[in-house]
């Protein structure tokens, strides 16, 4: 590998490292509250205009009493409640992919819905999504995409996540141990364990876009070796932080982040 590519994964990695060490630049475009002190959700939820509960979900907190003077709270964004459209779910939906795929996110389909960030999508249900110009065609008497292929991701997805701030990509919970799959053509650019990633492939693809798949338990790779769509990079491991089977997938394109959900798949 040149040392042009190598400074560039370099780059690309040190992003990635500052990005999960620390937690503080990981709030994205959400609104951001700093807790004074003798505030409550309450309190900061009335001068929010926010419910407390739906701050709280908003949070992962479900404790009220575990507010403390200092802390982060994202302040979740006002969706009016009459300006929706109604989807119908189909096998293989995800919220993520739903949200790429009408151009919207993941914080809106769960806001104007009331989801928990532990919402498992049920074949057959109606969700409500922002009304927007990528939503204006939708009906629930005749879905606009009941026949669409499900989007194919690295591991058999049971759940995926949008990554937000420095870390743009998606987090997939899968099944310990089950198959990583490249979904493109590339060369692997580095192969090999980085610390809070787990085993991580970095793939370079034809028309300057990098496919990094992170969370790997054991790798089947190296660097240098050409792969293709269905090559098994390696097997899925238990991410530190969650305890959960979870694969970190990025996709860049020079050092510009591109949505997972609409990067291209060959």
């Amino acid at each position: 590998m040149d040392m042009k590519s190598r400074l560039g994964i370099f780059c690309l990695l040190s992003v990635l490292f500052a990005a999960f060490f620390f937690p503080s630049s990981l709030y994205g475009e959400d609104r951001v509250h700093i807790v004074q002190r003798g505030e409550t959700f309450f309190s900061i939820a009335r001068a929010s205009g926010v419910r407390a509960e739906d701050l709280m979900a908003y949070n992962g907190i479900s404790d009220p009493n575990r507010l403390l003077a200092g802390q982060r709270l994202r302040i979740p964004g006002q969706t009016p409640a009459n300006n929706f459209v109604e989807y119908r779910v189909v096998r293989g939906d995800t919220l993520f992919g739903i949200a790429g795929r009408f151009s919207v996110t993941v914080a809106q389909i769960r806001e104007i819905n009331g989801f928990s960030e532990n919402h498992v999508l049920r074949e057959g249900s109606i969700i409500r999504l922002p009304a927007t110009p990528g939503t204006a065609a939708l009906s629930t008497a005749q879905p606009s995409n009941n026949n669409t292929v499900p989007l194919r991701w690295p591991v058999n997805a049971r759940e995926v996540d949008e990554m937000t701030g420095k870390l743009s990509g998606v987090v997939i919970t899968g099944t310990r141990g089950e198959p990583v799959i490249s979904l493109t053509r590339g060369t692997v650019l580095s192969a090999g364990p980085y610390r809070g990633f787990g085993r991580v492939v970095i793939i370079q693809v034809d028309g300057g876009y990098i496919y990094v798949y992170g969370g790997c338990e054991s790798l089947y790779v190296k660097e240098g070796d050409r792969v293709g769509p269905g090559t098994e990079l390696g097997r899925l491991g238990i991410d530190a932080v969650s305890n959960r089977p979870q694969l970190f997938f990025m996709v860049y394109r020079g050092n510009t982040p591109i949505d997972p959900a609409l990067a291209p798949r060959a």
